[in-house]
């Protein structure tokens, strides 16, 4: 049986001379074919764009793009059940968790008609010493140019929302280039924005045939903006390589950090910290990693979280009752186990999991006391792992915590006030989560990594911001005097 086929998303660009097999991460089937972008075809992208963007007549009108975003979000809500049953398949989140992606993206979209419609530029103070006298200011908003969107596998629907949402919503010219392995969602999401209005050429979408192509669409001089959410060394790279005067935005990932104090309401914690670790097998950039717990209460913990760890039901993402899917890749499950295994074999105790289950999942694994040298106690895991420590100082448990080069989320959990507060301060992170997880976030709150974890602020009305040149116009009359 044929699978589908998907062409490159580009205006007069739709025959490509190589592509790929899709496949499912749980069980390797096949899903498309997926057309694979070549250098012509990454030209004639940026060709388009930047003609767009440097053709103020043929702009999108403010009203317009509401509508066209407003309208998307209607369709996405319309097919919703479908959306997520396909992002489950190709991505490997449980279906449980793709709805609620689903649910988010369709906030986001609405979240950038939100910001449309608040903010509209400022006025300048004027007229407040002789030198501003006879004067008037205020600024407009203009998009910043070409924006090209790289994008990440864990999130295929609402990583591509916030991503190519914001761009138009500033009314900048996007190119969008999924994962490879999860680009049927970013498809369907640029298809329902072409079907609510949308010009082909504002929103193109690519998979480029090697990673030779992705630099080179980053760096175009052409390009005033690129989005990448990825692994820190590729990100880091592009941004070595882009042209004089583009800005960027780098998401990558951390190694978060819990405290967890000996005064915590355990069961909630417990609870908290195993979805925050488990959640869609640890593939998310602020996953819960390192545990530190007060030691009097470390017993406990430990017991509490194995029982939830080991009652997680693992399997095939699609199915309503599978809480922990697969890694995205079986390189993935091998890498993992071979960090876990390094781990006990330094002193670690394997408290569960610590095995594969297929060529595709890992068993969620609790560590205890693995080596702070340890791969799984200094890098980003990116699979079903949590790690546990003790602590008998709080100062020394947040020391440790912000041992390493990675800062993007923390949290600690504490009936104190006080304690929170401490750590709060302490804690080298953009956001603390008090009494939650590392993972949570809605999408309009700010999310930033920072040192090797990232740069630059999402969250859609930050990136739109981050979009958008605020251009002033001073007007100088005899009528504005007083």
């Amino acid at each position: 049986m044929s699978q589908p086929y998907y062409r490159l998303m580009i205006p007069g660009v739709h025959d490509a001379v190589n592509d790929y097999l899709l496949e499912a991460p749980f069980d390797r089937s096949p899903i498309a074919r997926v057309a694979l972008a070549d250098a012509a075809a990454v030209e004639q992208a940026l060709a388009t764009a930047q003609a767009l963007f440097r053709n103020r007549d043929a702009w999108l009108p403010l009203a317009r793009r509401i509508e066209i975003l407003a309208t998307a979000a209607d369709l996405l809500r319309a097919r919703a059940e479908a959306l997520a049953l396909a992002a489950a398949r190709e991505g490997g989140k449980p279906l449980v968790d793709s709805r609620i992606e689903v649910a988010r993206a369709i906030d986001s979209l609405r979240l950038c008609v939100e910001q449309m419609r608040s903010d509209q530029g400022e006025v300048i103070p004027m007229r407040v010493n002789a030198a501003s006298a006879n004067r008037l200011a205020f600024t407009q908003l203009e998009p910043i140019g070409v924006v090209v969107a790289i994008s990440a596998f864990n999130h295929p629907l609402n990583l591509i929302a916030h991503q190519i949402g914001p761009a138009l919503a500033a009314g900048c010219p996007v190119i969008v280039k999924p994962a490879r392995t999860t680009p049927l969602s970013c498809f369907s999401l640029v298809a329902i924005l072409r079907e609510a209005g949308l010009p082909e050429a504002w929103c193109q979408a690519l998979v480029p045939e090697d990673n030779a192509l992705i630099s080179r669409l980053a760096a175009d001089p052409r390009v005033a903006f690129v989005s990448f959410i990825g692994s820190a060394k590729v990100g880091w790279q592009l941004r070595s390589q882009l042209a004089p005067g583009a800005l960027c935005a780098l998401e990558h990932g951390g190694v978060a950090p819990v405290i967890v104090a000996a005064d915590a309401e355990l069961d909630t914690a417990v609870a908290l910290i195993a979805k925050g670790g488990y959640y869609h097998a640890g593939q998310v950039c602020v996953s819960v990693q390192r545990v530190f717990v007060e030691r009097p209460l470390l017993p406990r913990f430990i017991a509490a979280l194995k029982a939830q760890a080991e009652a997680l039901r693992v399997g095939d993402p699609t199915s309503p009752d599978t809480e922990v899917g697969p890694l995205i890749t079986p390189a993935g499950v091998v890498t993992v186990g071979a960090w876990v295994d390094e781990a006990v074999a330094g002193g670690a105790e394997l408290i569960c999991g610590g095995r594969a289950l297929s060529p595709t999942c890992y068993a969620p694994t609790l560590l205890l006391e693995p080596p702070a040298a340890a791969k799984v106690s200094t890098q980003e895991v990116f699979g079903p792992v949590v790690c546990v420590y003790g602590y008998d100082d709080l100062d020394d448990a947040i020391a440790r915590a912000n041992a390493l080069p990675f800062a993007f989320h923390a949290a600690v959990f504490s009936a104190s006030l006080d304690t929170a507060l401490r750590a709060y301060r302490r804690l080298d992170a953009s956001a603390v989560m008090v009494n939650d997880h590392t993972a949570f976030r809605v999408d309009w709150m700010p999310f930033a990594g920072l040192r090797e974890s990232g740069y630059g602020v999402g969250g859609i009305p930050h990136t739109i911001r981050d979009l958008q040149v605020r251009k002033m116009m001073v007007l100088r009359s005899p009528e504005l005097a007083g």
